[in-house]
């Protein structure tokens, strides 16, 4: 008993410690896109969902690698500047799907095959998903998801005075550096934090309990793992339900994608599995407060899809190439988290993490937070 109390909290800690860095980077991005990052900068580098702007927007995600909620974090204040809809999913998805890290762990984990189906599906799964919002979700949806997304803890901001002559004052170059900026980023920062670790901390709980106790027979049994042409239909389709249910953030996936691998899972399961975690159901929970109930389950079936369809052309193209790999006996040990540069990474965000709060404390965040607080429940009176 006691022992697999201990195994969940060991898995979960190493998770934490795994993202932590990639969550405050990323949050911090947020924070800076916020505060810094002009509505007429936005709309005249993601303007439409043309090739164009979705391929500009993936590359930006990729290069701002993140974390899921950090990512999602970011999409939202991409669309709340005026950035399109569609731009700011793809860049989401870039941003926790084809990210070099999560190559490195896939490949150090589970070998080079798995890392270049991320890196092939990836872009597969972005045109599938832009091609599924462009066709099916109404413009009028998306102004109400817009008038959604402005509202919350940032909305309340904009009103605040400092944010207000931030947009008009010089480039975003000399908001970036002036005293101002550091102190609208700082507010951003703690914002963001506080308004999703709660669902940031039941997400890594959860996976902690099923990596750790869930045996190996349940999986396969789950995945028919003796009939080998439903093992292949079923195990994208079952990937991002899997991924659903266990609240993993993109780069705390991999462990249990391992597991499930050993389990028996098609190679197409696995990459349907990774690509699952914008569809977490902490994710899920955060869509609704930014864009409502509505474009929730818009974004639910439409990145399902996606993520389905992804997994089984990667699945279809590296079968045939004779890509996929054999042996089943993945070491899904401890160690992988022990790395030395995470410790570092860890350490400079930390660092980073305290110089904003320390800036936000200094600067009457508490109070403004209160009023907001305060400002909420009036609301729910009425």
């Amino acid at each position: 008993m006691w022992q697999s109390v201990l195994d969940v909290i060991t898995l979960t800690a190493a998770m934490a410690w795994q993202m932590l860095w990639g969550l405050i980077f990323g949050f911090t991005l947020a924070a800076i896109i916020d505060a810094v990052v002009s509505k007429a900068q936005l709309q005249k580098l993601l303007p439409d969902h043309s090739p164009s702007s979705l391929t500009k927007a993936s590359l930006l995600g990729a290069a701002a690698s993140s974390c899921s909620y950090a990512a999602v974090a970011m999409a939202r204040s991409l669309f709340r500047k005026g950035g399109d809809f569609t731009a700011a999913m793809a860049f989401q998805f870039a941003a926790t799907n084809l990210v070099l890290e999560l190559g490195v762990l896939l490949v150090l984990l589970m070998g080079w095959s798995f890392a270049g189906a991320e890196f092939i599906g990836g872009p597969i799964m972005i045109v599938v998903m832009a091609l599924l919002l462009i066709l099916l979700v109404p413009r009028n949806w998306i102004e109400a998801a817009r008038e959604q997304a402005k509202k919350g803890l940032a909305g309340k901001m904009e009103g605040h005075a400092n944010m207000a002559t931030m947009e008009k004052e010089g480039n975003w170059r000399q908001r970036l550096s002036s005293a101002k900026g550091w102190t609208a980023i700082s507010h951003y920062f703690v914002m963001n934090w506080a308004m999703l670790w709660k669902d940031i901390a039941v997400g890594l709980v959860v996976s902690g309990l099923l990596g750790a106790l869930v045996p190996a027979s349940v999986w396969q049994a789950l995945f028919f793992t003796h009939d080998p042409l439903l093992n292949t239909l079923i195990g994208p389709l079952l990937g991002p339900l899997i991924a659903l249910a266990s609240f993993t953030c993109s780069i705390g996936n991999v462990p249990l994608a391992a597991v499930l691998w050993n389990g028996g899972i098609s190679f197409g399961g696995v990459v349907a599995f990774i690509f699952g975690d914008l569809i977490i159901l902490p994710i899920l929970l955060i869509y609704r407060k930014y864009y409502g109930w509505r474009m929730a389950m818009v974004l639910f079936a439409v990145f399902y899809v996606a993520m389905v369809l992804a997994a089984l052309a990667v699945e279809l193209l590296f079968g045939s190439v004779g890509w996929v790999p054999h042996s089943r006996e993945l070491s899904v040990s401890q160690a992988s988290f022990s790395w030395n540069y995470t410790t570092w990474l860890n350490l400079l965000a930390l660092s980073l993490a305290g110089v904003l709060y320390w800036r936000y404390r200094r600067t009457g965040g508490p109070e403004m937070m209160k009023n907001m607080e305060q400002g909420e429940h009036h609301h729910h009176h009425h």
